[in-house]
């Protein structure tokens, strides 16, 4: 059996944690011995409205079961508020998992202004600013584990959902970046794209499976994630039901033409078949290694 695995020294902030993942995931960090802070505004799952009590209900939980938590009732929006109410409480912050949002499902033609605003307000621009506000004090202490909330929605698509889908595949990008500028500071950031029964999927989601995709099934891949035992970053992991896989990208050894002559479209129809054939696809884990064939095409055709 692997060691156990211990906050008993660190605080540990969860956005948008009165219920669902969030609620599983602070009373799990709280049950390994991590001082957790609740955030949660209270607001409903479309963005509208505030009640305190989801927060308080959920360290009032932690409390009875001998944990050490506090409540915070800010908006995501005003980060610098969550993580100024950690440092007055414990006096520091290690682990920020931003898991705050909301739904504002639409198809394309019909979505508003206020349906794209809104997402993006509280998906991006929320994890943004509790991570900004974060940053300096992870940098300071040289440790900190970042946690993204990033969806399948993003990976994949999903009808009736082009604000959630380009919010949470926006996360992943900024997951990747961050764990390139934090890995220097041992600051590790990932992504996580969950599927839980909670109520922003409640109805669509079959019942007798909604039943089974517990939240609590999420939780313990966060948990590992903001450990000091883990030493991923950058990764991006589709989580739900019992089941954990990570997921990378994929990309076809593409065709090649001649740059110093160019080409036509027609030429690129030719070698579509080619273009989109992954038969030995590569994988390229950076920026370097994205740009391999491109650099190979241009020795081949240097004169």
């Amino acid at each position: 059996m692997s060691n156990a695995i211990r906050f008993d020294d660190k605080v540990v902030i969860v956005t948008g944690a009165g219920g669902g993942l969030g609620r599983a995931h602070a009373l799990l960090f709280a049950k390994h011995g991590a001082r957790v802070v609740v955030n949660d505004l209270g607001g409903s799952s479309h963005g509208e409205g505030a009640n305190a009590s989801a927060a308080d209900l959920v360290v009032a939980e932690i409390r009875a079961a001998g944990g050490t938590a506090v409540a915070n009732h800010d908006s995501v929006t005003d980060g610098g508020k969550i993580v100024q109410n950690a440092l007055d409480s414990f006096g520091r912050v290690d682990v920020l998992v931003n898991n705050a949002g909301i739904l504002r499902d639409k198809s394309f033609h019909k979505m508003e202004d206020a349906d794209w605003d809104l997402v993006y307000k509280v998906h991006v621009e929320g994890a943004y600013k509790v991570t900004h506000a974060a940053w300096p004090h992870l940098r300071e202490q040289n440790f900190g584990r970042v946690i993204f909330t990033a969806s399948t929605s993003g990976i994949y698509g999903n009808f009736g959902q082009s604000n959630y889908g380009m919010a949470k595949l926006g996360l992943y990008g900024l997951t990747r970046t961050l764990a390139l500028e934090g890995r220097k500071n041992n600051i590790l950031v990932n992504a996580i794209a969950p599927t839980g029964g909670t109520r922003m999927t409640e109805g669509l989601i079959p019942p007798q499976v909604f039943e089974q995709l517990k939240p609590e099934l999420i939780s313990p891949l966060v948990v590992y994630l903001g450990s000091e035992e883990c030493a991923e970053t950058a990764g991006l992991f589709e989580v739900g039901g019992g089941w954990i896989g990570k997921v990378r990208w994929e990309r076809s050894l593409g065709a090649g033409f001649d740059p110093r002559q160019g080409f036509s479209p027609e030429d690129v129809a030719a070698q579509w078949q080619q273009i989109c054939d992954f038969t030995g696809a590569a994988h390229p884990r950076d920026n370097l290694e994205a740009m391999k064939e491109m650099m190979a095409n241009l020795q081949k055709f240097a004169g």
